[in-house]
């Protein structure tokens, strides 16, 4: 059945395009901006998508846009679905399946993040090299489609290190100076207290969010290429004496805009 949601949903947007898009962008809190750079868009809302969820989340548009970005034909998602909206794994994730059945060989992950690691500073953009799925689930629970993946994939490589080492390339070109880490996926809406920030530093993360992990894994599950790349939109609990708040992510991320603009446009114009 799930399968068959998935065909459909494909076959709805199939319908409105023309192009055959091969990479494919999923833009967190603040980030949709790049979405609006993509020349001669389709612009699809989720609502009209069948079995598509809605985003209710400030800074999430809600809609696919599908066009031409840096020569490449994409797919961009302005605005993801979260867990702690109500929604379950498989919801959350049902965009990366209809990506991986419309053709999309390569994905960028994006999210805002709080810094745990206290090098970095708020406005840091952060290469994700590996991620802690701390949110007491797992899209992949369940019966296995042997259709869309393997009963039990490897997450050794998820996030593919020929992207990474070309997104620090690209990094270089541009005179840009990128942090790579550990991002760990909680569920929120809560942001996290002190002393969970200071077991997450313990445990090895560099960053925390409340994305990106259910979709990397399904991403791995059905073979495609993953780089994630994570605005350090604040930073976390107890690193600095104040309240932290959506209003200062959304700040931020408006703040690192042309750096983030630059950065993933030029990615996407030296991917192959």
């Amino acid at each position: 059945m799930y399968r068959n949601e998935i065909q459909e949903a494909c076959a709805f947007i199939e319908n409105k395009i023309t192009l055959k898009p091969s990479i494919g962008l999923i833009l967190g809190s603040g980030l949709g901006v790049l979405g609006d750079e993509i020349e001669n868009p389709i612009i699809i809302p989720y609502k009209d998508i069948p079995h598509f969820p809605e985003s209710t989340v400030t800074g999430h548009k809600g809609q696919l846009v599908i066009g031409n970005l840096e020569g490449k034909q994409v797919i961009a998602m302005q605005g993801r679905f979260h867990y702690y909206e109500g929604y379950t794994m498989q919801q959350v994730t049902f965009p990366v399946r209809v990506m991986k059945e419309l053709g999309i060989e390569s994905i960028i992950v994006t999210n805002a993040a709080g810094g745990i690691n206290k090098g970095f500073n708020p406005g840091d953009l952060m290469l994700i090299s590996d991620h802690i799925n701390n949110m007491g689930d797992n899209p992949l629970l369940g019966p296995n489609d042997d259709r869309l993946g393997v009963r039990f994939p490897d997450m050794s490589q998820v996030y593919n290190r020929e992207l990474v080492s070309l997104a620090e390339s690209c990094a270089n070109q541009l005179g840009l100076t990128v942090q790579k880490g550990v991002y760990v996926g909680n569920t929120g809406p809560i942001y996290e207290t002190p002393a969970e920030i200071k077991m997450l530093r313990t445990l090895g993360g560099d960053a925390v969010g409340m994305s990106t992990v259910p979709e990397v894994i399904v991403a791995g599950h059905a073979g495609i290429r993953v780089l994630g790349i994570s605005c350090i939109s604040n930073m976390a609990a107890g690193i600095l004496d104040q309240p932290l708040t959506h209003d200062e992510v959304m700040e931020t991320t408006e703040k690192v805009r042309e750096n983030f603009l630059q950065f993933v446009k030029k990615i996407i114009q030296t991917i192959s």
